[in-house]
């Protein structure tokens, strides 16, 4: 990659504006250091002008075979000595921000330093309150207002902080569960970036999780952990947290039967990541099974455990287990307007546009970013959806508006 990019006269930061990614990132990359996204292989490959074929082991697993549910996986010690060196190798890197530039993406330009390790001055709160200011928080979030929560997001966190500090006994425990909710957003909202603040944010979410003796915030923290580990290449060290974790839920629950599934649902798309198609579509039907025996309520999660986000992920791992036809019937069969939040109706557009971007359609996946650009501006405007667009406006067929979204989401300066 290096001798490619310089062969091509871009510096890191030029390379990482053509994919979606910040020159650190790239930094990283070329330094063997993080994995590339599956998804932003071709779009690399492209950038360079090489054979994508030649970035395949940039983008692999660990060496390890995936842990699946019969198998069991590493064992914890391991587990948790990788878990510790990927933080610790994540902060020596020098993260320095969670949610990007805050200029043409529109994203906040919260310092990871000013957010996590210099938190403002903040009192206790009454436990109410607090709980009040996460669920606002949450809505902000879900609504897709990103920059109004990496506004929100500072003086939230010091303030969760002090009121669990302040606090004593089974309160102490409640604020913990409160902790680790807004720790877990600001994760959500890191992973949005390909941040690895959500290595520092997911950690210290699990950690405020388990001091909660709670299992759904345990879980939801669990589960935006396993994501950073997905992305840093350690999917099976994912797959196996996250079915570790739902195996010790109350299955007769129904929140914790609603976390179960989310947890399956992200290890499905973790196997699919390295290449375990057999994983990844026995852990969907899992939690298609899940949503099946016992509905979720509304609003609880991130992402809610629905009979469409499984449909949604199935698509999902179909592009990343590289055959998108596969989800063209499902795709077919949505009903994306019933889902919750802009949030996650973006989210499900946007696995339907990587879906007929693979297959090659233009127009479809014109369409589908529109639809992302409807529901919310914001996410439009992420760095992977921004690399999208820029690879659909250089393809040869011209599609008729695409140059004016590219313009609108910063794709195109």
């Amino acid at each position: 990659m290096r001798g490619a990019r310089n062969a091509r006269h871009l510096t890191q930061e030029q390379l990482g504006l053509m994919v979606g990614y910040s020159a650190s990132a790239i930094s990283r990359i070329e330094g063997n250091k993080m994995r590339l996204d599956s998804d932003v292989v071709p779009l690399m490959a492209r950038a360079l002008a090489i054979p994508a074929e030649w970035l395949s082991g940039a983008a692999v697993s660990e060496g390890p075979t995936i842990a699946t549910v019969a198998t069991g996986g590493t064992p914890d010690e391991e587990d948790a000595v990788r878990r510790r060196k990927l933080l610790t190798g994540a902060l020596a890197a020098g993260a320095t921000v969670i949610v990007g530039t805050g200029t043409a993406d529109g994203l906040p330009a919260a310092d990871l330093e000013d957010i996590l390790f210099r938190l403002p001055n903040a009192e206790p709160v009454p436990l109410a309150n607090l709980m009040a200011q996460t669920a606002a928080a949450r809505q902000t979030y879900t609504t897709a207002r990103y920059s109004d929560l990496g506004r929100t997001l500072p003086g939230l966190l010091a303030t969760a902080e002090a009121t669990r500090d302040a606090a004593t006994g089974r309160e102490r425990q409640q604020a913990s569960a409160v902790l680790a909710r807004t720790y877990v957003l600001a994760a959500e909202l890191a992973s949005k970036q390909h941040s690895d603040a959500a290595w520092v944010a997911a950690d210290r979410a699990l950690s405020a999780a388990r001091a909660s003796g709670t299992p759904v915030p345990v879980g939801e923290a669990t589960r935006v952990l396993a994501i950073t580990m997905r992305r840093s290449g350690r999917w099976s060290s994912a797959v196996h947290l996250l079915t570790r974790e739902a195996a010790e839920l109350d299955t007769t629950d129904t929140r914790t039967g609603a976390v179960r599934t989310t947890l399956l649902l992200t290890a499905a798309y973790s196997a699919a990541a390295g290449g375990d198609r057999t994983t990844a579509l026995t852990l969907l039907d899992e939690a298609g099974e899940e949503v099946e025996r016992r509905p979720a309520p509304g609003g609880l999660f991130t992402v809610d455990a629905t009979r469409t986000q499984v449909d949604v992920y199935r698509i999902g791992v179909f592009n990343t287990l590289g055959t998108p036809d596969d989800g063209v019937k499902i795709a077919a069969g949505l009903n994306i307007g019933r889902m919750p939040t802009a949030e996650r109706r973006a989210r499900a557009w946007t696995d339907t546009a990587r879906m007929w971007h693979a297959l090659g359609d233009g127009q479809q996946t014109f369409a589908a970013l529109r639809r992302v650009e409807q529901e919310a501006p914001q996410e439009a405007q992420r760095p992977a959806l921004r690399a999208l667009t820029s690879d659909l406006l250089y393809r040869p067929a011209r599609v008729e508006g695409l140059r004016e979204l590219a313009v609108r989401t910063g794709a195109l300066a």
